[in-house]
């Protein structure tokens, strides 16, 4: 599985990635740094990507190395909630209120 991660979003407590499967969009990833110095993952896998759920476990040990060198799954000090979704569309804020981008 070739899989390349892009920083998205960054803040002091929390980032945004996305995953890239063979150059094509495959999960996005929101991750929260918790005070307790533990962090916390939603994973969104596009089903367009055409992973399996048995391709899940090495896309977040690749985040996990490539990212996030002072926790990890194996000590419990990460955690991911993982979902299988659709992008239905993007959303922008207008003056008249929420459109599609």
């Amino acid at each position: 599985m070739n899989i390349t991660w892009k920083r998205t979003l960054r803040t002091p407590s929390s980032e945004r990635f996305l995953a890239l499967k063979d150059g094509k969009d495959a999960a996005a990833v929101d991750l929260h740094y918790l005070p307790n110095g533990t962090v916390s993952g939603t994973v969104i896998v596009l089903r367009s990507a055409g992973l399996a759920e048995a391709d899940i476990p090495k896309l977040l040990a690749s985040l996990d190395e490539d990212y996030l060198p002072d926790v990890d799954l194996q000590h419990g000090t990460l955690t991911f909630t993982v979902v299988w979704g659709d992008v239905l569309a993007n959303y922008e804020a207008t003056t008249d209120g929420p459109s599609v981008a």
